[in-house]
């Protein structure tokens, strides 16, 4: 994806600096993914608000437990098709995503939802407020007292939470004082915004946006022997710093916030729970630390292993930026990721990808399109419950050919002998999907999608000796 920082204010670490959750410049300095137009906070995962539990916003209900399939809320139902192929109920009709966002949660969610999709909530971190933050005082204090040569201003939120924060301890006309004396230098215009709002103006800001050319440029300059405070956003950039301390400078870190784990961790571990038992389709990331903190919550929990076979497999994850990335390819997760790092070209993707992942098949003289909850039948959205996508996935993946009642007991969730309850589930998927031909029963022997004989040659679809 070329060196491109991940959202706009990215932010190393992944810490949303802005609005949509800042990503990174691929440089090898992480940049918090913070994604966009946003210019102050950090947008990844403050944890926020986002208390209770996680909104399925799906419309429906929430699932619950381990396992537990959130997606039976699926879409509305009804709905011509629209010109460009998609039902009135948008491109993201019958899936369900899940959202690790907390500060910029609700813009994500809308704009999901907006396009039909279920949205399953879990915020993934939260921000230590920054009065609470006592090393960020010692910074202030310290660069007071001892003038800096450089002040990096990283995000457009920590800056001007690091203003207010020192005004509120009585130091803010000291701190801009101080400011104002030295080269400053801020990494995008978000940042230039809030700079100047603070009556100061910055020295230079890089036309990528990129914490790699500010890093490239302070080299260029030489900064041995200098004194150079940099605004973090929630955890360290190791690159950055590394390479500024191996180049002889003295590097003053000023943590203007800091990403904790979630104080109330039921809503994450719903949206993990769906992960494992492949509630969701795709689950969004806008910063690093929000992949780490669901990675680290999956282990804690033994389920380390059963999330990355969801992640690797069958439910897709979407990342904000690169450095958002980094956590989960390090687990061999492969990542999708827009060319420009917010959260419109994120939803954009989901939007691209989700639906040319679902099975498309000419059955009994109709069009179904299956998704993750729900099928599209000639343009229509019929929900359906997880029992029955569970048989109607088995059935498409031999269509025309029939299933036995063993082999479709074997794929309800939670089932047990009883081949009654292949029967009652197809009877509730066949009412499901308003066209009871499109399943049709094979006495003795079991069920079969009814696939158009133009298309048997294509599926190999044909009886079973």
């Amino acid at each position: 994806m070329g060196e491109r920082h991940d959202m706009d204010e990215r932010h190393t670490g992944g810490h949303e600096t802005g609005g949509n959750e800042t990503g990174a410049t691929e440089s090898g300095t992480l940049e918090t993914e913070t994604g966009g137009h946003e210019s102050g906070a950090p947008e990844t995962e403050t944890g926020g608000h986002e208390s209770g539990a996680p909104e399925t916003e799906t419309g429906g209900h929430e699932s619950g437990g381990r396992g537990a399939d959130p997606r039976e809320t699926g879409g509305r139902q009804g709905g011509a098709r629209g010109p460009g192929g998609q039902g009135d109920e948008g491109p993201l009709a019958g899936f369900t995503v899940g959202v690790t966002a907390a500060r910029r949660a609700d813009e994500l969610i809308a704009l999901l939802r907006r396009r039909g999709a279920g949205v399953v909530h879990g915020p993934a971190l939260r921000i230590v407020p920054l009065a609470d933050d006592t090393e960020l005082l010692a910074a202030t204090k310290d660069l007071i007292d001892h003038a800096p040569d450089v002040v990096v201003a990283t995000t457009a939120i920590g800056f001007r939470g690091w203003v207010e924060a020192a005004d509120g301890w009585g130091f803010g006309e000291q701190l801009v004082d101080r400011l104002r004396g030295v080269e400053l230098l801020a990494r995008g215009p978000k940042v230039k915004g809030a700079v100047r709002a603070a009556g100061l103006t910055e020295t230079w800001s890089p036309s990528s946006e990129s914490m790699a050319e500010v890093l490239d440029r302070l080299l260029d300059e030489g900064v041995a022997g200098r004194r150079i405070a940099l605004q973090l956003h929630g955890e360290p950039l190791p690159g950055f710093v590394e390479a500024l301390c191996a180049a002889g400078a003295e590097v003053v870190p000023v943590p203007v916030y800091r990403w904790m784990p979630p104080e109330d961790t039921g809503p994450l571990d719903r949206l993990l729970d769906a992960t494992v038992g492949r509630a969701l389709d795709a689950v969004t990331f806008t910063s690093a630390p929000a992949a780490a903190s669901l990675l680290d919550r999956a282990r804690d929990r033994g389920l380390l292993d059963e999330l990355l076979a969801a992640l690797r497999h069958d439910v897709l994850a979407v990342c904000v930026g690169p450095v958002t990335a980094l956590p989960l390819q390090a687990l061999a997760v492969d990542t999708h990721q827009p060319e420009r790092f917010r959260l419109g070209p994120l939803v954009q993707l989901l939007c691209q990808e989700l639906p040319a992942r679902a099975r498309v098949l000419p059955v009994a003289g109709h069009r179904i399109e299956i998704r993750g909850h729900a099928v599209l039948v000639d343009g229509t959205l019929r929900p359906v419950p997880p029992a029955g996508m569970a048989l109607l996935g088995l059935l498409a993946r031999r269509p025309g050919w029939v299933v036995g009642r063993g082999e479709l007991l074997r794929a309800l969730p939670g089932a047990g002998r009883d081949e009654h309850a292949v029967e009652t589930a197809m009877a509730r998927l066949r009412t499901a999907l308003g066209a009871p031909k499109l399943i049709q029963t094979v006495v003795k022997r079991g069920y079969r999608l009814a696939l158009d004989p133009a298309a048997d040659t294509k599926y190999g679809a044909g009886e079973e000796g």
